[in-house]
């Protein structure tokens, strides 16, 4: 007899409420948000910046896992079996069958690209798992902002086709990094995903303007927005509102609050 309590299991992530469109989540997580202001802290250093960064990415993975993977239905024979025939699970669970592929964006994307390649080594059939490595730089105009991005070397283990390409990289800022990778994987790299996610700690209202406008079918989920350069009026409305005149990134285009270069704060490099 089965327990029809498990047939379907909901899974209903915890958002606030935005006008940024269906394709983006920033999760309501009051135990991560405590976590990363303290990642984004000044007085926050090695070894606690990279420790934090790989549990707030080992749960940012499960939501999207939950939240986006197809489900399969399961029997199991617990331990109990041996004396009770009624000891077996049946229910509904992620389904390992599925096909992934995590990006490393380096510098930044490397921890939490790690850990992202770990947990669904852990969850899916590790056969059908693979990191794939992209080194990118930003290109910078004569007022050292940022005009675009440029690819300086990639190691692709093969196709995408059917696969959930996954984009773990903890800064949105602007969004033209991003853009390029995911669009070198549709233009040059061979099949088409199953789904696009980018996974963020942090993102700013230019960064969704120019990944939604570039990708719209790209699903973005992050832990925190951050809009702080925005008028107070603006700050009162929900985001997304008057999205034209949210403003995150500073002159140089870097994310206000934010937590400063990630990349040269985990890798203790600041070149």
């Amino acid at each position: 007899m089965r327990d029809r309590a498990y047939d379907h299991i909901p899974y209903r992530r915890s958002e606030i409420q935005h006008l940024y469109g269906p394709n983006v989540h920033v999760l309501a997580n009051p135990f991560l948000l405590g976590h990363l202001a303290t990642l984004c802290s000044r007085e926050t250093t090695q070894p606690a910046v990279n420790r934090l960064v790989r549990l707030l990415y080992e749960d940012l993975v499960r939501t999207v896992v939950a939240a986006e993977f197809p489900r399969r239905r399961v029997s199991v024979p617990t331990r109990m079996i041996a004396s009770s025939p009624q000891a077996i699970f049946e229910g509904e669970v992620i389904d390992r069958d599925v096909r992934a592929v995590t990006v490393n964006i380096a510098r930044a994307g490397a921890v939490p690209s790690q850990v992202a390649y770990d947990l669904l080594n852990e969850t899916l059939e590790p056969a059908l798992v693979r990191q794939d490595h992209i080194i990118m730089s930003r290109m910078l105009g004569s007022n050292e902002e940022v005009v675009g991005a440029g690819i300086g070397g990639m190691k692709i283990g093969g196709d995408v086709d059917g696969a959930f390409l996954i984009f773990p990289d903890p800064m949105g800022a602007t969004g033209s990094s991003l853009a390029t990778a995911i669009d070198t994987y549709k233009k040059k790299i061979p099949g088409t995903p199953r789904r696009i996610v980018n996974i963020h700690l942090i993102v700013t209202p230019e960064y969704l303007r120019t990944m939604t406008t570039a990708h719209p079918d790209v699903l973005v989920y992050a832990l925190r927005l951050d809009r702080g350069l925005s008028s107070a009026e603006v700050l009162d409305t929900v985001p997304g509102t008057r999205w034209d005149e949210e403003r995150g990134l500073d002159d140089h285009q870097y994310i206000v609050p934010g937590g400063g270069g990630f990349g040269e704060i985990m890798n203790n490099a600041y070149v």
